[in-house]
């Protein structure tokens, strides 16, 4: 039986990047089974279960029969859910045709894109950004503007960089807040100025990705679509994933302008149709119930930050920032360029995290894949105990780099 050669694939497949978080934690799974007892701190996925009362709804809603096929936008139980939260935690207003439920926020951020993109229409993406940001707007054939920025400036963009960006071609702004992978979280007077900077163009959106809103520091979050002079224009991106430790459920979801929600259901219809039933109903439920394991999660994670934070400040080289949000965090490791054991020579972030996962047998992931080449990013979704770990064999292995 021949094989399909790589010429065969289109040039759209062939372009694309794999994404660089998966690649890493499927390296760590493989050295693992060769025996190593490796620690992997580079997926974003809570080590928290989903709390019992979510999965007593979806065991509920299974009893009950919801086994079927669902609307494309989504049951409007969710819907309703969705639309009492955004006008509870973020003061959004939406009508329940503006909302659309996905198979995970990664699939509502590509429907947008493949709603709003044509041939060489830009897109303004902050970073340090989340891996699949750029392949999917280049997957729908748009062009990324990478706005990058450093940990000096808590690796936030802003407003005045943003409007020297913006050209004639631009379609859309794209970032995170709380941010993946850096965990920085844009203040409310911060999103006001970049408002302000889009108010004086027209047909520009600004697509907000608040997927980590529940796992902020600040206490404060702010939604730029709540800003009057932008909010006919925002489209913010959520989902279950991070804040109700339910990243197999794969539900995410918009609140948009009607015509961008009606473009996503069409888009969505052609690719998957709706999400699972059960799932949209446990959803539901996790909106309206209460919030108190949500709660405990994140002051676990801010317990964490501190804990690395403290340990990485101990290793010569490191230079560490302290994220508001999220739970990640994202060294600048630039002096460690250069350096060798005499063996292994670093010369960028790629190689820094090939020489941990091989030689301290810790799986990070490299900041090259997020915009950002003088970083990378530590996911502290983990135990203490593995991170307390993870931090010593970090230090010793990269002491041996002179």
């Amino acid at each position: 039986m021949s094989t399909l050669s790589i010429s065969a694939l289109s040039q759209r497949i062939q372009r694309m990047e794999e994404s660089a978080t998966l690649k890493m934690a499927q390296l760590a799974r493989d050295l693992k089974a060769q025996g190593h007892e490796v620690i992997s701190l580079s997926i974003g996925e809570p080590d928290f279960d989903t709390p019992e009362h979510i999965k007593e709804a979806a065991k509920k809603a299974l009893d009950d029969g919801f086994t079927k096929y669902t609307p494309v936008p989504g049951l409007p139980v969710l819907r309703k859910a969705i639309q009492a939260k955004f006008k509870r935690d973020n003061q959004l207003d939406f009508d329940i045709d503006q909302i659309v439920v996905s198979n995970g926020a990664k699939q509502s951020i590509a429907n947008i894109f493949l709603s709003l993109l044509d041939e060489g229409d830009e897109v303004i993406i902050l970073a340090p950004y989340w891996v699949s940001y750029s392949e999917i707007v280049k997957l729908a054939e748009g062009v990324p503007v990478i706005l990058r920025s450093s940990i000096e400036e808590d690796y936030k963009v802003s407003a005045e960089k943003i409007a020297s960006a913006i050209t004639d071609k631009t379609k859309a702004i794209l970032f995170s807040s709380p941010c993946n992978p850096t965990g920085s979280v844009y203040t409310h007077d911060e999103l006001k100025e970049i408002a302000d900077v889009v108010a004086q163009h027209d047909n520009i959106y600004i697509v907000s990705d608040e997927i980590y809103e529940y796992i902020n520091f600040t206490d404060a979050h702010a939604s730029i679509g709540s800003f009057e002079n932008v909010k006919d224009r925002t489209i913010t991106v959520n989902g279950f994933s991070k804040g109700f430790a339910m990243t197999g459920w794969r539900l995410g979801y918009i609140g948009a302008p009607k015509s961008i929600a009606k473009a996503c259901v069409k888009v969505q219809g052609q690719f998957t149709s709706g999400a699972n039933a059960f799932g949209q109903k446990a959803a539901a439920y996790a909106l309206e119930a209460d919030l108190s394991p949500t709660h405990a999660m994140k002051d676990a994670f801010l317990k964490r930050r501190d804990m690395v934070i403290s340990l990485l400040k101990e290793i010569p080289g490191m230079k560490v920032n302290e994220p508001k949000g999220a739970f990640y965090i994202f060294p600048d490791i630039s002096e460690f360029f250069g350096k060798s054991d005499g063996f292994t020579t670093i010369t960028n972030a790629d190689d820094f995290s090939e020489y941990l996962l091989h030689n301290a047998h810790v799986g990070v992931v490299t900041g090259e894949a997020f915009g950002a080449p003088n970083c990378f990013r530590i996911s502290y979704a983990a135990s203490e105990e593995e991170l307390r770990e993870a931090c010593r064999r970090m230090k010793e292995t990269l002491g041996r780099l002179k």
